[in-house]
């Protein structure tokens, strides 16, 4: 077979390899409803140029799809969003934001496999979305922690408020970020990981 007439195919950026130390990769998926930060939280935080599936929000979507914040928000992930960050030397994340619109939730099953953990982020405009997306990952057994974004338009509500109205047990954290600072989603992924942690230790982690 003759190869003579075909394109060499570049190799990875070097800013994209993984690490040489790395000795263990673990998969979170980021979930939470439409527009609440899941595609700005991974790219805040992915050490490498991250991957979107973003398309432009049209008039067919008018009637179907949620469109809560449309005046501002003129696109919206369609598959998943990927990024990536290192921990430590050897352990790296491997991050997966799925779809916010429920059209797209059909996806959520095939990113949830093999996922170690879930961030659920929730925008306090609208709390009720949030109850699907948890019961999605307790169905597949998936430990997650809460993470409410800081819209600047949203209200404020004491920690204590927002777990009764979420109805979380105390094990699991919640804590309020900002999703635009890469530090700030930095330390959700940490607690996320502290969490895991902790269940495993316990034997809770299955």
């Amino acid at each position: 077979m003759d190869f003579k007439g075909s394109e060499t195919v570049p190799g990875p950026r070097a800013e994209d390899r993984l690490p040489h130390t790395a000795q263990a990769a673990v998969k979170i998926v980021i979930v939470g409803g439409f527009g609440v930060g899941k595609t700005t939280m991974v790219g805040s935080v992915s050490e490498i140029r991250p991957l979107t599936t973003e398309e432009t929000m049209t008039q067919a979507g008018i009637g179907v799809d949620d469109d809560f914040g449309s005046a501002s928000k003129t696109a919206t992930t369609v598959a998943m969003d990927f990024g990536r960050i290192k921990i430590t030397d050897q352990l790296v994340l491997y991050l997966f934001g799925t779809p916010g619109q429920e059209r797209f939730w059909f996806l959520w099953n095939g990113l949830f496999e093999g996922a170690l953990g879930a961030v659920v982020l929730v925008d306090t405009r609208r709390l009720e979305v949030s109850f699907d997306v948890m019961g999605r990952l307790e169905e597949r057994g998936v430990p997650f922690v809460v993470a409410v974004n800081s819209f600047p338009d949203a209200p404020r509500y004491p920690i204590a408020d927002l777990r009764s109205a979420l109805d979380l047990s105390e094990r699991i954290p919640i804590m309020e970020c900002d999703v635009r600072r890469r530090a700030s989603s930095r330390d959700v992924l940490m607690t996320l990981m502290r969490f895991l942690h902790s269940l495993a230790m316990t034997g809770s982690l299955t």
